[in-house]
């Protein structure tokens, strides 16, 4: 489905642009993504509208077979990149759990200011950013995914949250066609 509208209380999620996950050996080159998620943070910010910047430290408790438990992170680990640095009004959220609203103030936050809708993009597509757009949709937001500003640890899983199932949480396009919609309101 194409962006079509955006609301007026739109509200733009970023998803663990930190050292430590866009040092990950990812399916696409981290920079364009990067890039594509600081110019949406840039046009949301020029448009009065809020930017959550979101980070991931630690993990749930709990064992998996993918994990693996070898030590300390890096001490930049979930350090936002530079292009992510937090302006005066952006919201910091810091998850400890793939999706975003888990155990945060992220949806507090969001219903404080009357938001609507949200806008995601990020790393991981499969994980951090699927995981948020379903539990955002869950709440009762109205979900955009931003698909060219996102990227994933596997082909597979990435073309399998952008075909099947981001269509069925919300709307899918472009940073353009979100930037689009952005102008469109005025």
């Amino acid at each position: 489905m194409a962006v079509t509208t955006l609301d007026a209380k739109t509200a733009l999620i970023v998803i663990d642009l930190q050292h430590g996950i866009v040092a990950l050996p990812l399916v696409h080159e981290p920079q364009p993504v990067i890039e594509r998620c600081a110019a949406l943070a840039e046009a949301f910010r020029a448009h009065d509208l809020p930017v959550v910047l979101v980070n991931v430290a630690g993990g749930a408790p709990g064992r998996n077979e993918q994990t693996p438990h070898s030590g300390e992170l890096p001490a930049d680990w979930a350090t936002l990149v530079p292009a992510m640095t937090p302006q005066p009004n952006d919201l910091t959220i810091t998850k400890k759990t793939w999706g975003a609203f888990h155990a945060t103030a992220l949806h507090d936050e969001l219903q404080k200011r009357g938001i609507t809708q949200v806008v995601i993009c990020g790393i991981a597509t499969s994980i951090g950013v699927e995981s948020t757009a379903r539990q955002a949709y869950e709440l009762g937001y109205n979900v955009t995914l931003a698909t060219d500003a996102m990227t994933d640890l596997n082909r597979d899983t990435h073309d399998n949250s952008v075909k099947l199932i981001f269509p069925r949480l919300g709307e899918t396009g472009s940073c353009e066609d979100i930037k689009a919609q952005l102008k469109t309101r005025g």
